[in-house]
């Protein structure tokens, strides 16, 4: 076999040769020259990404702590709350309001309800933004009215109840266009429904109202036309069998506390013992309930309303003192002047309360007058039925 010498690197010229290798030598520092920095400047921008991370990280703590304060300012004053959102720069605009409330974890239900309630042009605006940000599409009445009631917490004031099923009404006819004729008929039937959730599930209601006196309600709400019997047994049996699920409201106790005419702190003189005490009241379904605090989910007491009278004390040592007690004329079974009201003992136990009268007192003057003011209404008529009312009885004698 042939070999071609002068082609073989071994025969090759010693010289080239090494000239190649230095050659080769050098292209080989430089591109590792070149490497080192690339690696130098890599490392540079990567200690500066870690430096913009840090920073982000500590803007975004910074961001999260002032929300955090926010929210807990909202739970506590609702409306001092959303002032601060703003102030912040989290929001602009009353859809943004409406976004952070509908989606903000921890805030609480009862709060939302109270901000959207008032009359402001920047709450309706919210509460109109607020209920449209829920998809009704093709959902069924009693479906939607209850995803609805579960973003919130409905407010105690009829006249707030009545905003927020006005924004209901019109946000659900619009996403199902012809399902009612008019949105005053849904609007009717919302208060009814909620009066029948009420009725069925509330332990406190004895008379049940029954399918025949439901129908009833509701002859000639839809423009003085009745809505199809199918329709409105529909939404009794389901009702019936699956209450509405109201929030903070998890056991069945809770449904006796769902749409307070007020809630508040009070402190309240004992009976045996005339210490006073500073508890949670709520007024609900003509009763005051009161609370060892705004979290107990069971009531340490009950008063209930009837046939009883509430009035200021003016002459009491204390300031802003109001007192519930029997009306003039009115007698206990015994003859005797005992407010009927309950109490749990230390026992866990509910006992026969001892008082002859109910020695309240308030923060404020403010307070006190607006105390009585609903306590009085609650011993009268209930005004969301008399708003439903009103409603249905315009719908029939309209047309």
């Amino acid at each position: 076999m042939d070999v071609d010498v002068a082609s073989s690197p071994l025969s090759s010229d010693p010289e080239q040769l090494l000239i190649r290798i230095r050659s080769r030598k050098k292209d080989l520092e430089t591109q590792i020259a070149e490497l080192k920095s690339q690696v130098v400047d890599i490392q540079q921008e990567l200690s500066e990404l870690d430096q913009y991370d840090e920073e982000d990280n500590q803007a975004v703590d910074a961001r999260d702590k002032v929300e955090k304060r926010i929210r807990l300012e909202f739970n506590t004053k609702p409306k001092k709350g959303i002032k601060e959102l703003i102030e912040a720069g989290f929001a602009t605009t009353p859809e943004d309001i409406a976004q952070w409330l509908f989606t903000t974890e921890g805030l609480k239900k009862k709060c939302i309800g109270e901000y959207m309630g008032e009359m402001a042009d920047q709450n309706l605006a919210v509460l109109k933004a607020f209920s449209r940000l829920h998809d009704f599409a093709g959902i069924d009445f009693d479906q939607a009215l209850r995803a609805y009631l579960g973003s919130f917490m409905l407010p105690g004031e009829a006249q707030k109840i009545d905003r927020m099923m006005e924004a209901f009404a019109s946000w659900y006819c619009e996403n199902n266009a012809g399902k009612f004729s008019h949105e005053d008929t849904c609007y009717v039937l919302a208060f009814a429904t909620i009066m029948l959730n009420t009725s069925l599930h509330n332990p406190s209601v004895k008379d049940k109202q029954s399918l025949d006196a439901f129908l009833n309600m509701n002859r000639g709400i839809d423009q003085g036309q009745d809505l199809d019997i199918g329709i409105l047994t529909g939404l009794y049996e389901s009702i019936s069998k699956d209450p509405f699920k109201m929030p903070e409201d998890e056991d069945a106790m809770g449904f006796t506390f769902v749409n307070p005419e007020r809630t508040g702190w009070l402190v309240k003189e004992g009976g045996g013992h005339k210490s006073w005490k500073k508890r949670w009241f709520t007024l609900v379904n003509n009763c005051l309930y009161y609370f060892v605090n705004q979290d107990a989910k069971q009531p340490k007491g009950t008063i209930p309303l009837e046939n009883l009278c509430v009035h200021e004390l003016e002459s009491h040592k204390k300031q802003n003192v109001f007192e519930v007690l029997r009306e003039q004329g009115s007698l206990g079974p015994g003859g005797d002047t005992i407010v009927k009201g309950a109490k749990t003992n230390s026992k866990g136990q509910v006992v026969q309360g001892k008082h002859s009268s109910y020695k309240l007192q308030a923060g404020s003057r403010e307070e006190m007058e607006d105390w009585i003011k609903c306590i009085q209404a609650a011993m009268q008529k209930d005004p969301i039925y008399e708003m439903f009312a009103m409603r249905r009885n315009k719908q029939r004698s309209n047309y």
